[in-house]
Order: structure tokens, then sequence, then C-alpha cells
């Protein structure tokens, strides 16, 4: 780890949830970084932030083809699912801009923040050797995701660019926008709301921002670890059920009405990693229980109402 002080890292959706954690974990250890970001929002001192879409190739190589960048991260995204061009623009072709402009750059590795809808219906635990289908993806996140994942392993065989792909089930914690389960459902026990939910019987993976943060830094860290496809999760599997009751009962306010919102047709029953590869490769442990991860977040929601 000589001299990664000096390193600049170029994070993209530097300002959304997780890159602006990220960030500042960056900036404690000392690294130069460079923010993309669509809006300018929750911009931070000390870091070059841009406004740009990615997905516009000739503006990204105009914006930053002269600054010197070691690493990338790339965490951009579309929140809306439902707006397909969007997301498919972002999610595959903006990282297909992002990943010949890495290679044009000759940069030392590609993070590539990738998803668990990758896998599609795959059998949990699922490992990251599972061969999936792009075709059978029925979500075009998911497909957007995968087709990405795929342009980068290709270019990384023809181009020898280095890269981890990061696909994380969920991650939860302190800053998350109000639509996502977890902050969604805080919120409304905070005001002792009733509220729909789906069943309940959904089986996730949540994973702690500050836990999956290092991860990242970690993926960056481990000089010899490249080129490979790794899962992020705490290797704790729980119903969705059990997440709310447990806020419930943190908040001890608050009535879930259970069976209210149908499960999306693409949204598997059981989806959580099997994490073997990435305790082995990166030398990483989530620290974070699921209780506290879950108080330390209604902390930070309570303070805001």
């Amino acid at each position: 780890m000589k001299n990664l002080k000096k390193v600049t890292v170029l994070i993209t959706g530097g300002t959304g949830f997780i890159g602006s954690h990220l960030i500042d974990k960056c900036k404690k250890k000392g690294w130069n970084i460079i923010s993309i970001s669509l809006n300018n929002k929750n911009k931070k001192k000390g870091v070059k932030s841009f406004k740009l879409n990615i997905s516009n190739k000739n503006l990204l190589f105009e914006k930053l083809g002269n600054l010197k960048i070691d690493y990338i991260i790339n965490l951009a995204g579309h929140i809306n699912h439902y707006e397909k061009k969007k997301t498919f623009d972002t999610h595959f072709k903006g990282c297909k801009n992002l990943i010949d402009f890495a290679n044009e750059k000759k940069i030392k590795k590609f993070i590539q923040i990738g998803s668990s809808v990758e896998y599609g219906f795959s059998k949990s635990p699922i490992s990251e050797n599972k061969k999936i289908n792009i075709k059978k993806l029925k979500s075009i996140y998911g497909f957007s995701k995968l087709k990405a994942s795929n342009y980068l392993i290709e270019i990384s065989k023809q181009k020898n660019l280095k890269y981890i792909i990061l696909r994380p089930f969920l991650i939860y914690g302190p800053g998350q926008t109000a639509n996502r389960l977890i902050p969604n459902t805080i919120i409304n026990c905070l005001k002792n709301a009733k509220f729909n939910c789906s069943s309940g019987k959904q089986t996730r993976d949540f994973l702690y921002i500050d836990d999956f943060i290092k991860l990242v830094i970690k993926c960056i860290e481990k000089k010899n670890v490249y080129n490979k496809i790794l899962n992020a999760g705490s290797g704790n599997p729980t119903t969705v059920k059990k997440i709310i009751y447990s806020i419930q009962r943190l908040v001890k306010r608050g009535s879930p009405i259970f069976g209210k919102i149908l499960l999306r047709k693409d949204e598997p029953l059981k989806l959580y990693p099997d994490l073997k590869n990435t305790f082995k490769y990166l030398n990483w442990r989530p620290k974070k229980s699921l209780i506290n991860g879950l108080k330390d977040t209604v902390k930070y929601y309570k303070k805001l109402n």
C-alpha cells in the first residue's frame, strides 16, 4: 500500500448515498478525489466536482481528458428503473463510456459497482461463478448492469484493463433516500403511521454502509486482487418482515400492514450471496451487526424529524 496517499480516484455518483460516504472515507485517507454527478448537491470541500452525464461520451472525454486519474469507482446510477431508456443509458452506455475512458487513460484499476439483480432468479446463496443468460433477465436494470459487466470483462481481455466488479445485495444506513425499504419503514414508524407493506416473506441480505465502504476501499488497497467478480453482503440473510418488525420495536411506534403491496414480477423471493470469495481475496469481514446498524440508522432519521 505504499504511495497510496498520492493516488487520485474518480468517483461517479459522488453526491449519492454511497458516493457521499465513500468520498468521506477516501478523504480521510488523504486521497485526491474527483467526483462526477448529475447534480451539484452535497458537494464536498476539497473535492474536484463535475456536473456531468456519463452517457455523453464526448463531454466525458472533453472534461476529464487532461486529468491524472489512478482509479475509477463507478457508482453512477438512475434511481427510477421504470424509466427504461434512462436506466439503460446510465447503467450500460454510461458505464461503457467510462470503461473506454479508463482504457485510454491506462488507469490502475476500474471498480464497477454492479448489482445482485444481475443474477436474476438464480438460487441463493449465489456464487459469482453462476452462469447467467442475459436474455432471461426480466429487469432492465439487471440487464443493463450485466451488459456493462460483460463489456468490462471483454475489454479487460483485449486491452489488459484491470477491474473488480462488486455485486452488492442491499446496502443501508444513514443518508439513504427515503423511498428505500429501511428508511421508509423508519420514517413511517417515527410518524406512528399505518403503512402498507408486501408480505415480507422475501429473504434478503442487508449490509451496513460503513462495512460496504471499507470493502470498496479494499478493492483499491489490494493491488494484487483484480479481474474478479465479488459479492458484497453481510452473510446473514433475513426476511423483510423481520427487518420491519425490528425497526418497529426500536422506534416503539408504527403499524405495518403486510400483504398490501404485491411483489414485482422481476423480484425473486430469496436473494442472498455466497461470500467465500470476497472473504478470501479481500480479507474483509463486515463488523456491524444488523440490529446495531438499524439502531444507528434510526438515530440518524430521528435527528431529521
